[in-house]
């Protein structure tokens, strides 16, 4: 294909025409439009185009990428049947883009030569990159497959997100642990997996408010059902209580979206006078555009009402009295599923600490990491899963300490 035919069906995509905003594909359209301008601005846009592919490396995987996160009439209509011009304008821009992603530098350059034939010589000097990785999806049928199996769209590009200045951003590193990870609280565990399994299975679920003592695991149990069920298609989106303000809008981009949703609320406080706790009920339940049945929200919180009270707020008025306390019930009363975590006694304590020793690799003597890890807990005022892990931590320290000693001796 000759660069002007290359850049005409460049022009002409329709189906994939959202891949002309992408910084790819502009890198490739400036480099073949400078051809047509000056030399000095052709070398000056496939020098951008070789920085950006040694930034990069493989372009047609960058391509693939991109067309996954699109949102297009394909992705709008997935499971139904399309006209044999929507099949045969999504071919055309494949084989396009694939055309754009089998060019090497040495392939543009020849363009180059075609186009400056006075500068021939110069071309022989500049550098090259290879041909890119072609498309998994060579055909329109071959990408409603990809669509099915893995999703569209902006929430494609990961499994957890957080919410910045209103809109979702991915996370880079999300925290990995899994269910296995944690131990005991098995009851607990069970009823926030099935409430999740019917989510992704597009039944009824209820929105689940975790509440206990710190330290038991609420905040990682929601994380790590969000991990074990990532393959599935359940994307996790936690909202910090600062941007609480924008549920309606993330709600708007949630219901759009092919994914199931767990819009996490982690470590929920307020006081009775704050403006976002009024808005977070009338989002949760009440508000006119309502929750999508895609999503669930699960929320976390030391305290089972939420919101702060003082001795203050109980006044001697029983009417206001009464007022307040349903106030500060309201909350959390709109949450279907309500799921306590409370600190384990010193035998369901010490299970946990044997599990994890088991898990890490720290060998002890039973009667000996029972008593050190009861007295670890005395120092750190109490038992929890969370001191359980840090002891763990701790003699493990401990351990390569005395084999680094050793060494050095």
């Amino acid at each position: 294909m000759n660069s002007t035919t290359l850049r005409l069906r460049m022009e002409s995509l329709t189906v994939l025409g959202n891949l002309r905003h992408t910084e790819v594909f502009t890198a490739y359209a400036d480099t073949m439009a400078a051809l047509y301008e000056k030399p000095v601005e052709f070398c000056r846009k496939y020098a951008h185009l070789c920085r950006f592919h040694y930034r990069n490396k493989d372009l047609g995987k960058l391509f693939a990428a991109e067309i996954h996160y699109d949102n297009n009439v394909l992705t709008q209509n997935v499971d139904e049947t399309i006209s044999d011009d929507v099949r045969a304008a999504a071919d055309f821009d494949l084989y396009t883009i694939n055309t754009l992603i089998s060019l090497s530098g040495s392939d543009i350059l020849n363009f180059a030569r075609k186009s400056f034939p006075k500068l021939g010589d110069v071309f022989d000097g500049l550098p090259g990159f290879p041909a890119g990785t072609p498309l998994p999806f060579g055909n329109c049928e071959g990408l409603r497959q990809m669509y099915r199996k893995r999703g569209s769209g902006y929430f494609a590009r990961a499994n957890a997100f957080t919410v910045l200045d209103g809109n979702p951003q991915p996370i880079p590193n999300p925290d990995p642990i899994r269910l296995t990870d944690l131990k005991g609280y098995a009851v607990q565990k069970k009823q926030i997996r099935d409430n999740t399994l019917a989510l992704l299975e597009g039944k009824d679920a209820n929105n689940i408010f975790l509440y206990g003592d710190k330290g038991c695991g609420k905040s990682s149990t929601v994380k790590a059902i969000a991990n074990e069920y990532a393959d599935r298609g359940l994307k996790i989106i936690e909202m910090p209580i600062s941007q609480i303000n924008s549920f309606p809008s993330i709600c708007a981009q949630i219901a759009a979206s092919p994914f199931k949703f767990i819009l996490f609320l982690d470590d929920l406080t307020f006081t009775a006078e704050d403006e976002r706790f009024i808005a977070l009920k009338a989002f949760i339940e009440g508000g006119v555009a309502g929750k999508p049945s895609n999503m669930a929200i699960y929320a976390t919180s030391n305290r089972r009402h939420i919101i702060r009270e003082n001795f203050a707020d109980r006044g001697s008025d029983e009417v206001h009295r009464t007022d307040a306390m349903q106030s500060a019930s309201s909350l959390a009363d709109r949450f279907g599923i309500k799921i306590t975590f409370i600190n384990p006694v010193k035998n369901e304590y010490l299970s946990i600490v044997d599990q994890l020793a088991e898990d890490y690799g720290l060998v002890l003597p039973q009667d000996k990491l029972h008593m050190l890890a009861e007295s670890f807990a005395v120092r750190k005022n109490g038992r929890s899963p969370r001191t359980a892990r840090q002891f763990i931590m701790h003699q493990l320290s401990l351990e390569n300490g005395e084999k680094e000693d050793t060494k050095n001796i």
